[in-house]
């Protein structure tokens, strides 16, 4: 499955940021926990050249705990900040300000030093679609400044949002490379929700997700779906679990696009607990 999506606010936006970037003191890479890797988009580097980042793991209360961990480690391992954070209920926020502070003390310091009247810590929040953006700020701001949604593309402009007097952040659409090089990440994203079901084959993304449930969390297909033993054959899963949740047609065959639907938005509403599709030994040498 080749996976092509880039539309044109996408290409515009990575103009307007990095047209802006001159402005920011310090980055907010939003990515997704149980994803990380996935949910970097490979042209933030090149765009936000040297300035100061923390990467903030969202919706770290739908990916399982102990991994999560683990990606904090891995990114502190390469002098990266990263804190663990839930948008929606608050969980982890206010390290955030705390952070910037700490790694802007020495440009404000010398602000300070040649007479510069304090000011707020100016920061762009980056990431990739329906990663939680505007569910933080929202947050962050204590109101509902920007629009927010449970599909990708929900913000298309750039605006500047004050938070208290410590932050001045800068959203900006969630912005996608043009091709997935590597279709797993694709597969990935498309697991977790990042890209529209509508253009995708929901069939093939499902064969992707069971079998990745079926190595690594085949209790929890079990508990969920009244399985006693996971059948080998992808096709045989299928068919247990569209009968289970009568996801049938005429003549007792069994209704794939239905079964998709189901298994992923279960998936996507931790109907199977905690996920993590990613773990950092995977990604040691990169």
């Amino acid at each position: 499955m080749t996976i092509q999506w880039f539309p044109g606010h996408m290409a515009k936006a990575r103009r307007q940021v990095t047209e802006k970037i001159k402005l920011i003191d310090i980055v907010f890479e939003l990515v997704d926990a149980r994803i990380p890797m996935s949910s970097r988009n490979p042209m933030i580097d090149e765009i936000i050249s040297s300035k100061p980042r923390i990467v903030l793991l969202n919706k770290a209360d739908k990916a399982d705990a102990a991994i999560t961990k683990q990606w904090l480690e891995y990114f502190n391992d390469k002098d990266i900040p990263a804190i663990a954070i839930d948008a929606q209920t608050g969980t982890g926020l206010k390290q955030i300000t705390t952070l910037s502070k700490e790694l802007l003390k020495a440009k404000f310091d010398k602000m300070a030093e040649k007479g510069i009247k304090p000011r707020a810590i100016r920061a762009l929040i980056i990431g990739i679609p329906n990663v939680g953006k505007s569910t933080l700020i929202n947050r962050l701001a204590k109101k509902n400044i920007t629009k927010t949604g449970d599909r990708p593309g929900v913000t298309t402009a750039q605006q500047w949002v004050k938070v208290g007097k410590e932050l001045e952040l800068l959203d900006t659409p969630g912005i996608l490379w043009p091709k997935f090089e590597d279709q797993l990440v694709g597969f990935k994203l498309a697991t977790t929700g990042a890209i529209k079901d509508t253009i995708l084959n929901l069939q093939e993304i499902t064969v992707f997700a069971l079998n990745f449930l079926k190595d690594h969390y085949p209790n929890r297909l079990k508990e969920r779906y009244s399985i006693d033993e996971i059948p080998d054959d992808i096709v045989d899963l299928f068919d247990e679990i569209g009968k289970k949740r009568g996801c049938v047609i005429s003549g007792g065959q069994i209704d794939y696009d239905k079964t998709s639907e189901l298994v992923l938005r279960e998936i996507r509403t931790d109907k199977l607990g905690r996920l993590s599709f990613e773990i950092p030994e995977n990604f040691q040498e990169e």
